[in-house]
């Protein structure tokens, strides 16, 4: 079994080549770096970029906490009685273009004193404009990653981000997609510890070039008042899903997680509009017909 001292300085790692690409592809802004502890146990570092020429706000955060599970999370994951350690990286990234899409990953590793022990993640987009092309590129680069490990993963953990990253209430997708997947050990994948950390790392190193394909054909795009207000909209709803459905927050908060790391998710900037419905043909309403289940990224043609 891999020491999780050791999947924890993968992962701290990883942090620190993510933000460096970041910035490189920023041009403007750096990353502060926060420390912090945790009075149970672990702590992490928190790193915090704004006001950049691509990034409004992002947060790349490292975490690595252990001690007593809280009885409502026992009772959550369907877990005896034992102490846990959680290690991960977690990113959110909100652009100054309405043009460039919301983007967030999440990698992380759980165990507990009694043996058990999973991976889990995902990275998914969430365009404010729907551009067709990129939403292709983007699933093909993830099936990519996915196939080096097993032939399943991509189409599983797709359909796991489809109903995952999903506002029941809006009845619509928070983007998208991508991939989602949780619990993954060797029981249930059939991958050792050891290959189940390789994907989860591939899957973090892909973050930053994935992004910025996006980002760098798109950032120079023209934009509006009316579609920074459209900007606004759909970060009121990323809000929306963050504080209702996230699983991430929901366990951060309740195990006295840093609040201030948690919370950086949410955008510098949301709104919220009475009854809002975008006028049928225009740019905003072709967005809302991609906000759906199911849709096959990997046959559609990449012509916006």
């Amino acid at each position: 079994m891999i020491p999780k001292e050791t999947i924890s300085r993968h992962l701290a790692n990883l942090q620190n080549k993510i933000c460096s690409s970041l910035e490189l592809l920023d041009g403007k802004a750096s990353f502060i770096e926060d420390n912090w502890t945790r009075a149970e146990g672990g702590g992490g570092r928190s790193k915090v970029i704004t006001n950049g020429n691509l990034l409004q706000k992002g947060g790349v955060m490292f975490s690595a906490v252990e001690g007593e599970t809280p009885e409502t999370i026992q009772k959550y994951l369907k877990v005896d009685k034992a102490n846990f350690f959680a290690t991960g990286v977690s990113i959110v990234l909100h652009p100054q273009s309405p043009r460039v899409p919301i983007i967030h990953m999440n990698i992380r590793y759980f165990e507990m004193s009694n043996g058990m022990w999973w991976f889990g993640g995902g990275i998914d987009v969430t365009p404010i404009y729907v551009v067709k092309a990129d939403g292709v590129r983007f699933h093909k680069r993830m099936k990519a990653v996915c196939d080096k490990h097993h032939p399943d993963f991509y189409s599983k953990f797709k359909t796991w981000a489809d109903d995952y990253f999903y506002i029941n209430h809006r009845n619509e997708t928070r983007g998208i997609g991508g991939i989602f997947f949780d619990r993954l050990d060797t029981a249930n994948t059939g991958l050792t510890q050891e290959q189940l950390l390789a994907f989860i790392i591939e899957v973090g190193e892909n973050f930053a070039p994935a992004f910025a394909e996006i980002a760098n054909d798109n950032r120079d795009l023209p934009f509006t008042e009316n579609e920074l207000r459209w900007q606004a909209l759909r970060r009121g709803r990323y809000v929306e899903f963050n504080l209702v459905y996230d699983k991430g927050t929901s366990f951060g908060l309740n195990t006295n997680g840093r609040t201030e790391s948690i919370l950086v998710s949410m955008p510098p900037v949301a709104n919220w509009e009475y009854n809002h419905i975008p006028a049928e043909g225009s740019p905003e309403w072709h967005t809302l017909q991609y906000l759906k289940k199911g849709i096959d990224w990997m046959n559609l043609s990449e012509t916006a």
